[in-house]
């Protein structure tokens, strides 16, 4: 009677004592008990006590079983509290549990995932959250802050900063002149010439290259990468018998991939896929470029096997996740 009249009358503090020392005693039944722990914790929160929610409800989980509602205020009580640690240990578990079932993992439990990885500086998992929130929900904002996160992440090596170009091209990010300037730069010095010069099309068909101060010299840029390019094929046959001949698969992948984009696309892939058996200095690298070959010679399922054999964490599953996304949307690469 003192916990009803309490929760009546609003004083949670009392209520809550009455609950407890009811679900102390042997008398009451399993059933009741755990629904007392239910009202408690929900007093608890509506009192903005965060944290004797958060020891309720995870009493009634423990007890009770799994409950979509108790665990969604629980994430909800972690996150108001700030303990940002423990909301990642709680939704990962969660999350993991939906997607096995066959369900779509909550909105607002993922957008409290990523808020606490991004508080704690976690990359990997603000950049998880934010991808599962972008292919379940399909809100652009979340491919913004999906990219944004990665763009802005200090630990991508120099090596990669062609691929974020890349997926930020074809996720439609807007890019400006620089942009297109940097991306074919780096194609040159990455002795891929045939991306350099299809990149600086790309900037010229959307009308962000050819005008203005920048122009002579973004045309000087653009006959360099055309010169190299059909310097690269005259070439393509010796490279070719020189890569056949080394013990590693670094030189033969290049000329597999030059080969792709070139538009010898069967032969191209033979050679990447053999320069991998071979051996390669960063086989993860290798399979994200092989990828992004294959969707080159249009070849999205075969891509998105490749793409997902990618594993573990960092820049590069990263990427690969992107890239699998756009396709999971039915979205042609840019």
């Amino acid at each position: 009677m003192r916990a009803a009249v309490a929760t009546q009358a609003g004083d949670t503090a009392t209520a809550i004592a009455a609950y407890e020392k009811l679900m102390a005693s042997s008398r009451t039944p399993a059933s009741a008990r755990n629904q007392m722990l239910m009202s408690e914790a929900t007093m608890a929160y509506t009192a903005k006590n965060y944290a004797a929610a958060s020891s309720a409800i995870s009493r009634y989980l423990k007890v009770a079983g799994p409950n979509p509602q108790m665990q969604l205020l629980l994430v909800q009580s972690l996150y108001l509290q700030r303990d940002y640690a423990g909301v990642l240990r709680t939704v990962g578990p969660m999350v993991n549990a939906d997607i096995a079932a066959g369900r779509k993992p909550g909105e607002s439990v993922l957008q409290m995932q990523a808020a606490s990885a991004v508080a704690l500086k976690d990359a990997d998992t603000a950049s998880q959250a934010y991808a599962m929130l972008a292919r379940y929900y399909g809100k652009k904002e979340y491919w913004a802050l999906l990219l944004h996160e990665l763009v802005t992440r200090s630990t991508i090596p120099d090596s990669l900063q062609l691929d974020v170009y890349r997926i930020r091209l074809a996720a439609g990010d807007s890019l400006q002149a620089r942009d297109y300037m940097d991306m074919a730069e780096i194609a040159l010095q990455q002795h891929l010439p045939q991306l350099a010069c299809d990149l600086m099309a790309q900037g010229y068909t959307a009308g962000v290259l050819g005008t203005g101060a920048e122009a002579p010299r973004q045309a000087r840029l653009r006959a360099m990468a055309e010169k190299a390019a059909a310097d690269r094929k005259a070439t393509s046959a010796a490279d070719e018998q020189a890569a056949l001949a080394q013990s590693g698969g670094d030189a033969l992948f290049l000329v597999g991939y030059n080969a792709v984009l070139s538009g010898q696309a069967a032969h191209g892939l033979a050679l990447m896929q053999q320069a991998i058996t071979k051996g390669v200095s960063d086989p993860a690298v290798a399979s994200l470029h092989l990828g992004l070959a294959q969707l080159q010679a249009n070849q999205p399922k075969e891509a998105a096997v490749t793409l997902g054999h990618i594993t573990g964490k960092g820049p590069v599953y990263d990427i690969a996740q992107l890239w699998l996304l756009r396709l999971a949307q039915g979205q042609a690469p840019g």
